[in-house]
């Protein structure tokens, strides 16, 4: 009896020469020994999932996480590190946008995309759910610069929230220059149809449109056009190009010191642009300044409202704005009329995708 049961013994010892665990009386499933084979196998199962999955957690870039445990370091991403992060060649494409704004930015976008330039654009968002969703989509490309307007205001044109809004714009292009870069600023109605840095030439320290609708001959001045009936000139503060020059520090310190001289009040209800108009007037002769062609830069006065411009001049236009107007409505039916609305059917040329 003893032989035949060392028989068996040594006939389950050759069946399964790498026991676990004996089985359970109670019917309950069998432990796995982690050193026995059943073991290794889950361990090394679960290293090679690891091993796929983890490399995916991140931007193609690695500096990025897209999850969304990331959203808590978004408020502590400064404007130095951003800057650093989009610029290209020492240039940074700049706008500032607040939450209903978005399908403006992603409009926007895609016209810049189109022109091979998106990756140089740097999001000032105005408020946290403009930072949280431009970063999740677009990781790095955002940045909030505190405090964070109201954002319920912000976007009313002539209420002093849209004129808090606007008044933090020089100084957040002071500080783009103080680092350093050339920086472009653009409003997000806006659209581009052709590439613009061609046009930006010499090395002169701002560079600007001309706002007003009457049209210039095709050869105008490049400079400083004459004050109009309020002693002042005309220039729209929504297309802007800066070199880091002294003297594109000392206009945007001008505008800072302009805006503190003429606050918003009931009785006139003003935004940042008769202010950099005062201080492009009184700093004129000091600072290089250049007037972009009308041609290519048109305010939306003359590009909406003057149809016989337009043909006569069409292929020559490069940065379409949408001002001369107000309402998110009727600036979005104002695009789609002219077929620069462009979100519904190419969101997916933003790198923002479908918002």
């Amino acid at each position: 009896m003893s032989a035949f049961l060392h028989q068996r013994q040594q006939q389950q010892l050759l069946e399964n020469p790498y026991p676990i665990s004996p089985r359970s009386t109670s019917g309950h499933q069998r432990s796995i020994h982690p050193f026995g084979r059943t073991g290794l196998l889950v361990l090394l199962s679960l290293m090679v999932v690891l091993g796929v999955l983890l490399p995916w957690m991140h931007t193609s870039d690695g500096l990025f996480s897209r999850s969304e445990a990331s959203i808590s370091k978004w408020p502590d991403y400064t404007l130095d590190e951003a800057v650093a992060f989009v610029a290209k060649n020492g240039t940074v494409i700049v706008c500032a946008v607040s939450q209903p704004y978005l399908p403006f930015l992603n409009n926007w976008l895609i016209s810049i995309a189109r022109q091979k330039h998106q990756e140089k654009v740097l999001v000032i968002a105005e408020d946290y759910a403009t930072l949280y969703k431009v970063n999740q989509k677009w990781p790095g490309h955002a940045v909030l610069i505190p405090p964070a307007p109201d954002a319920q205001t912000a976007h009313k044109f002539g209420s002093q929230g849209f004129f808090n809004f606007t008044s933090r714009r020089p100084r957040h292009l002071l500080q783009i220059l103080e680092l350093g870069y050339n920086v472009m600023y653009n409003d997000v109605d806006m659209v581009w149809l052709a590439d613009p840095f061609p046009y930006l030439q010499g090395y002169h320290d701002v560079y600007f449109t001309d706002d007003m609708a009457a049209v210039k001959p095709l050869n105008h001045s490049h400079g400083l056009p004459a004050p109009g009936k309020k002693g002042r000139t005309y220039i729209c503060s929504c297309m802007i190009f800066l070199h880091p020059t002294s003297g594109a520090k000392q206009i945007m310190r001008k505008w800072i010191e302009e805006l503190q001289e003429q606050p918003w009040s009931k009785t006139r209800k003003s935004n940042d642009q008769p202010a950099f108009n005062w201080a492009l007037n009184k700093t004129a002769g000091q600072v290089d300044l250049y007037l972009l062609p009308q041609v290519a830069f048109p305010s939306g006065g003359l590009y909406f409202k003057n149809q016989t411009w337009v043909q006569e001049t069409n292929g020559l236009h490069v940065i379409i704005h949408n001002n001369y107007i107000t309402g998110f409505e009727k600036k979005i039916k104002r695009f789609h009329d002219f077929g620069l609305w462009l979100v519904d059917d190419h969101s997916l040329e933003s790198p923002l995708g479908k918002l």
